[in-house]
């Protein structure tokens, strides 16, 4: 509840005092046509996914077969709609319980692809930077520097504060782990914490192991490649954004990508606040247009997730129901 109230919360801060009426009404003249289309990419991306997960997965010596791996990403996302990043675990047991694998193992792949994710994303921040430095300088210092600059006396207090508490914020935790790991070894949990960490590091060392890592790599470029495929057809749904160029798309993207991080629901009210923002702000887009494309975008893959997560559920369930049934006999 939580999570879900703060997703709100955004979400309101990325529609207050906007026009509901007009919102509304670029809502019924948008060209659904583009916005379908882009979906074909959104499901292209997902597949990618799992196809790039089976390869991690091979590196633990276990086979599973794509449609499956694909079904197991779709469940995760759905159950991400609920509470943000259950749905990373879900997965991980869902496969490793169709697939007979040992869950804390499958578990550390799907660190390793995140990680992976974050170097990914951080690239394609770079490139974005550097793609459009004039526009992005203007912005985050608008947006984000003067904000948190205007709260201090000067710019120098701002420096030392923002310094100064990340380095009490690591203190503080050093502290507290020397003074409590002690206490916590006594706890039986502790070991199996540690046990289930020693998984992690198994699975985050599949990277290394991947016998093909050229076939790695391409997955990862086709699947953002897809996510921005994805941004740029929507852009043809209202006229206001017809006129973003791909690069503009992979600037919405970037930017979009750091929202859906947001400890909220599927990314509800970050992913629209943000990418309202970057319209508005890099590109003048109007705020209700702006509001209008992120919520095309962000509902689109909400009821792409619902439908297909919702139906690999049930596929997923019955199969291992055969499966059970079959050994059973």
């Amino acid at each position: 509840m939580v999570f879900l109230a703060i997703g709100i919360g955004l979400f309101w801060l990325a529609i207050r005092g906007e026009d509901i009426n007009k919102i509304l009404n670029e809502f019924r003249h948008a060209n659904y046509g583009w916005v379908l289309f882009s979906v074909v990419f959104m499901i292209a991306s997902h597949i990618l996914r799992a196809l790039r997960w089976n390869q991690l997965i091979k590196t633990l010596r276990y086979k599973t077969k794509a449609h499956t791996t694909f079904y197991a990403v779709m469940i995760g996302y759905f159950v991400n709609l609920a509470v943000p990043r259950l749905g990373e675990i879900t997965r991980c047991g869902v496969l490793a319980r169709h697939n007979k694998i040992p869950v804390h193992s499958v578990i550390g792949t799907v660190i390793a692809e995140r990680a992976f994710d974050i170097i990914s994303l951080a690239i394609i921040l770079l490139v974005t930077f550097f793609s459009q430095i004039y526009f992005l300088r203007d912005f985050f210092t608008i947006h984000i520097v003067d904000p948190i600059v205007s709260k201090f006396p000067s710019g120098l207090s701002a420096s030392i504060a923002i310094f100064g508490g990340g380095i009490l914020f690591i203190l503080v935790i050093a502290l507290l782990y020397k003074a409590l790991l002690s206490q916590i070894k006594k706890f039986p949990f502790f070991y199996k914490i540690k046990r289930l960490i020693i998984g992690f590091l198994d699975g985050i060392k599949t990277i290394k192991r991947i016998k093909q890592k050229k076939i790695f790599l391409l997955y990862s470029f086709l699947m953002w490649l897809m996510y921005l495929m994805t941004i740029y057809f929507c852009f043809f749904s209202i006229k206001a954004t017809s006129g973003l160029s791909i690069i503009d798309g992979l600037t919405v993207l970037a930017i979009g990508s750091i929202g859906v991080l947001a400890p909220t629901p599927g990314g509800v009210g970050a992913y629209q606040y943000v990418v309202g923002i970057t319209l508005v702000g890099l590109f003048q887009i109007d705020r209700v247009s702006a509001s209008t494309f992120a919520n095309i975008v962000f509902f689109s893959q909400w009821l792409l997730i619902i439908i297909f997560g919702g139906l690999s559920w049930v596929i997923l369930f019955l199969s291992q129901k055969k499966i059970n049934k079959n050994e059973h006999n």
